[in-house]
């Protein structure tokens, strides 16, 4: 029996509202068709999904099993579409996207060198968009920072480089030649939720905002917040008037991966693959010791 995509993609917009008549409204559809059609989706997998009363909408372990399954197989179905729709129309296309401070242009040009037929475009990606990008297929291959959710896709480590602490320019560290983890420990830190993921194992408060990509955490670092840590490269790349780059010197590194959807296969993205990894060198370079130094430089001019 095979799963059928439609159905799948009605128990996600139920999973996702625990709410018939919401999901109803989301899918365009009459309340009683969804319920049927989640009907016949527990009976071709041969067991309950949901469970409904007069309390609400619950999952069962099968739904919460299915429900996490679901969004790399139906992303992986909407990639397909994209990419057959793009070859019906005969063009050759790849669409690389990258995280801030990381440049794709060695791997581009190394690229071109065998395949000057494809149109390569680049799209810049934020933390939270890394990993559905790659799954649904609005980027064929990625340079992405960990920590990333890797279900559904192949991830290989490229290099690594230092981070900085990104700190306010009245901070009493600011414009220093360096700093440890101990100097900063105690201090309300903009990050993730997600406390694991964070680059320093000292105690850090959360500063209680959610921060989406470097721009808003430069912001609410200027205003006094919090602090935050970039990649070296992130931090050349971008600049604030009132903010300072403080490089931490026994902070672990970032991580910077290529990563591609799992079900991709393509010799297209493999040579691509093979020249990332071929110009690593050159992309790590991008925030060289000599670039740092200007970027740091004119940070401290403007403080």
């Amino acid at each position: 029996m095979d799963l059928d995509l439609r159905k799948l993609r009605y128990f996600v917009a139920v999973a996702d509202r625990l709410h018939f008549g919401r999901a109803a409204d989301y899918l365009h559809i009459a309340q009683p068709v969804l319920s049927r059609q989640i009907r016949a989706l527990e009976h071709d997998l041969g067991t309950p999904l949901l469970i409904r009363d007069s309390h609400g909408v619950e999952l069962t372990d099968a739904g919460r099993q299915l429900l996490t399954d679901a969004g790399p197989l139906l992303a992986s179905a909407d990639a397909v579409r994209r990419r057959v729709t793009e070859a019906a129309l005969g063009s050759q296309r790849l669409m690389v996207g990258f995280r801030a401070g990381i440049t794709a242009t060695a791997a581009v040009r190394e690229f071109a060198i065998r395949h000057p037929d494809v149109i390569v475009d680049v799209q810049r990606i934020e933390s939270d968009d890394q990993a559905a990008m790659l799954l649904d297929g609005r980027i064929d291959v990625g340079y992405v920072r960990l920590p990333i959710d890797e279900t559904g896709l192949r991830v290989t480590p490229l290099y690594t480089e230092p981070r900085v602490a990104v700190l306010p320019a009245g901070h009493r560290f600011a414009g220093k030649a360096q700093i440890t983890e101990a100097d900063l420990a105690g201090e309300p830190l903009l990050w993730h939720p997600d406390t694991s993921t964070q680059p320093t194992k000292r105690p850090h408060p959360n500063a209680g905002y959610l921060v989406r990509g470097v721009d808003e955490t430069l912001e609410h670092v200027a205003a006094g917040r919090g602090i935050s840590f970039l990649a070296r490269s992130a931090a050349v790349f971008y600049s604030h008037p009132v903010v300072s780059y403080v490089p931490v010197t026994d902070l672990a590194p970032d991580q910077v991966c290529l990563a591609v959807a799992a079900s991709r296969t393509s010799p297209l993205v493999n040579d691509f693959l093979a020249a990332a990894h071929a110009t690593a060198e050159i992309t790590a370079e991008c925030g060289n010791d000599e670039m740092w130094q200007l970027a740091s430089g004119a940070a401290a001019q403007h403080g």
